[in-house]
């Protein structure tokens, strides 16, 4: 496929791709979930990411064997396609979208929260209701007018935020290493099998987001090799912050399970109050890095269903101008707003999560499948690939069975109306 085959132009670049990755995966949620974290484990915690992060690069290495073989618009859904049907693509693009929408509506509220910390009236009333409208709003104009925006916008944050927590990091192993007597003795109580897992659920949510960099294939200069390096580096790097964040949170605050803002807390205490000031304004940039990412890649789910006939035309519209599927990002967007003010955080992040696990599932399943083709398609290959796709398929659905009653009926009800979609397109066909 050509550069203009679908409309669309391809500037994302490799290390462009690997920053839109770890854009994606560095949201909010870290300066939320080490408190989390620490209640279930205490002292164990930081190990929890390392062994989460195993399990998640096992996916991420099946996922980046399956992207290597395709350089479209389409992400998951355009493998899940191909690989396993049209059903199973309009499933996991279902699936994806819903993913992709309540875990950017989340941390949007995060957003307003910590805004609310220098500004509290941000965070009530009708102001919230401005100040989200505005966020969602110019984001989807930045994007509207060119995808190079959308990008260097995404890089922006992705160095402002990684760049935040570096600081953290280094700041607290400093303090650790020449003040000692700040240092917080690590507890390390006996912890059931049950509550690992419950933990691990949880961190499938830090971990995921990179999944929705994949979509934006048919803007990157080449898909097929670039996006296996860009993703298992951004599962690397990403796994060494949030482990190293966990580690100097549990190793300063006495009681990281009562903070709401641990990365505020320890910062206040090794660093003074203008530290705490650095962390919260942290936290709003990340959250603003995240919600750019999202707004870059994510309307390519639409767009890519519309270019395959799952979806109505329109949706597949590319601007005559800008060359970007503008009415895709127009819709998002709005959608990503409605589920922010009728949502808080929980809510939001609890359909992310419920989600993700299904889809991975998908891609450990698409594996096998697509080897078995032998079309020496893939640019990637990962050794041993169906112990690979065994042990993501295995950690998929150990962490699915820790789901509750509420989570499992909205994946449910996302399947029926996959289902709904499915049957309408073959009808219409």
């Amino acid at each position: 496929m050509t550069e203009k085959s679908h409309g669309l132009v391809r500037t994302i670049g490799r290390w462009s791709l690997t920053a839109l990755m770890i854009n994606s995966i560095i949201g909010g949620g870290i300066f939320g979930l080490p408190s989390l974290v620490a209640a279930k484990l205490s002292g164990y915690s930081p190990i929890a990411y390392l062994i989460a992060a195993a399990g998640i690069s096992t996916i991420a290495a099946c996922i980046a064997e399956v992207s290597s073989r395709y350089e479209e618009t389409g992400g998951l859904y355009l493998y899940a396609r191909d690989a396993l049907g049209r059903f199973a693509g309009l499933l996991v693009a279902w699936l994806t979208w819903l993913t992709r929408i309540a875990a950017p509506a989340a941390v949007a509220n995060i957003f307003c929260t910590y805004l609310g910390q220098f500004f509290p009236s941000a965070n009530s009333g009708y102001i919230r209701l401005f100040v989200l409208a505005v966020l969602m709003g110019h984001l989807a104009f930045f994007n509207y007018i060119g995808v190079k925006n959308g990008k260097n916008l995404s890089n922006i944050f992705t160095i402002a935020k990684v760049g935040f927590l570096l600081f953290f990091i280094v700041s607290g192993l400093l303090i650790l290493l020449f003040r000692p007597e700040v240092r917080v003795p690590l507890t390390l109580p006996a912890v059931s099998a049950k509550t690992w897992f419950e933990t691990f659920l949880l961190l499938v949510y830090a971990y995921g987001g990179f999944e929705g960099a994949m979509f934006v294939g048919g803007e990157s200069t080449n898909p097929k090799r670039d996006t296996p390096i860009a993703l298992l580096l951004a599962v690397a790097a990403v796994s060494v912050i949030y482990t190293l964040v966990q580690f100097v949170v549990v190793s300063t605050l006495r009681d990281p399970a009562s903070s709401t803002r641990p990365l505020s807390d320890a910062a206040q205490y090794f660093l003074g109050s203008g530290g705490a000031t650095v962390m919260a304004l942290a936290a709003l940039v990340s959250t603003y890095g995240y919600l750019s990412a999202n707004l870059l890649h994510s309307p390519r789910i639409t767009f890519a269903m519309a270019e395959q006939g799952d979806f109505p035309a329109f949706l597949g519209a590319v601007h005559p101008k800008y060359r970007t599927p503008y009415v895709s990002i127009l819709v998002y967007a709005a959608i990503v707003f409605i589920f922010a003010v009728l949502g808080d955080f929980r809510w939001n992040a609890t359909l992310s999560a419920a989600s993700r696990l299904a889809i991975y599932g998908a891609m450990a399943i698409a594996v096998p499948v697509l080897r078995s083709r032998h079309d020496d398609k893939a640019q990637f290959q990962i050794p041993v690939p169906y112990l690979f796709a065994g042990l993501a398929l295995l950690f998929s659905v150990v962490l699915l069975t820790q789901m509750g009653r509420n989570e499992f009926l909205v994946v449910a009800a996302t399947c029926i109306l996959a289902l709904l979609n499915w049957l309408f397109v073959r009808r219409k066909q």
